[in-house]
């Protein structure tokens, strides 16, 4: 299988034929050892966006449940500064949500600047979960296609970095992981039986998750992260975050005037 690091949108995208393993010149110790100094890195960066107040990053990511989104916030933003980084999951909408446009519960979440913004889940459930078990019907999905291109563009347009992440793991390794969380006590409260049944879903959330692909990223690419194992997962997601931090070249202000 070919291994992709960046998908762009306009052009197909099958998962199934995407590796969800490290490429074969990946070594896992160098791997660790980048990210460890990444994240060290990462600190001095978001310190100097967070002080010039004029740029943000939203990190959105996305994944099967079980793909490590929980531990890969955990390991990547260590040493970040907790002022200047804000996590926010999105699960199945509540009844006064549902009473609302979609992205009503997404707006107050979004990074003021300054700010690193990380959205575990996203806009994106609702035409993924909501998609696949038909709570709406297509042509609302592509109507909201369009709002998010346009929310999106948005948030661009005030200064917001976006980074798009989807956690790509095969159902076999998904399985494995679950079982787990019935197995190993330090997991357990992770265990919920909806997880399983959700798998059961895969080839519809694969297909899903396609369509967003191409049709969700005329001028925001996603990143599809083999999450197979951690250590490439975590190395990737990283430095990807610090490529982006070092092109917005965030810098310190000086004495004010006066």
């Amino acid at each position: 299988m070919p291994v992709f690091s960046h998908f762009y949108s306009k052009i197909s995208c099958m998962l199934a034929e995407i590796s969800t393993n490290p490429p074969v010149s990946a070594n896992k110790e160098a791997c660790k050892k980048k990210t460890e100094d990444i994240t060290e890195e990462l600190d001095e960066l978001q310190n100097r966006l967070y002080a010039e107040g004029k740029q943000s990053i939203l990190i959105v990511l996305q994944g099967m449940d079980a793909s490590g989104k929980d531990g890969l916030i955990r390991d990547v933003f260590r040493l970040i500064n907790p002022q200047g980084v804000r996590v926010q999951s999105f699960k199945k909408p509540t009844e006064e949500e549902m009473d609302h446009e979609f992205l009503w519960r997404i707006h107050p979440h979004v990074p003021r600047k300054g700010m690193i913004q990380i959205f575990n889940r996203s806009h994106y459930e609702d035409v993924l979960i909501q998609r696949v078990h038909a709570w709406v019907d297509m042509d609302t999905i592509k109507r909201r296609y369009d709002h998010i291109n346009a929310f999106e563009r948005l948030l661009q347009e005030n200064g917001t970095r976006i980074l798009k992440f989807y956690l790509h793991v095969s159902q076999k390794e998904q399985h494995e992981r679950l079982a787990e969380r019935m197995e190993i006590p330090r997991k357990m409260w992770k265990y919920n039986p909806n997880d399983m049944k959700e798998s059961e879903h895969w080839d519809e959330y694969m297909q899903a998750y396609e369509d967003v692909f191409r049709i969700c990223s005329p001028d925001i690419p996603w990143t599809i992260v083999p999450s197979d194992k951690n250590w490439y997962k975590e190395y990737l997601v990283a430095r990807t975050i610090y490529d982006a931090l070092k092109d917005m070249n965030p810098q310190y202000p000086g004495l004010p005037e006066g």
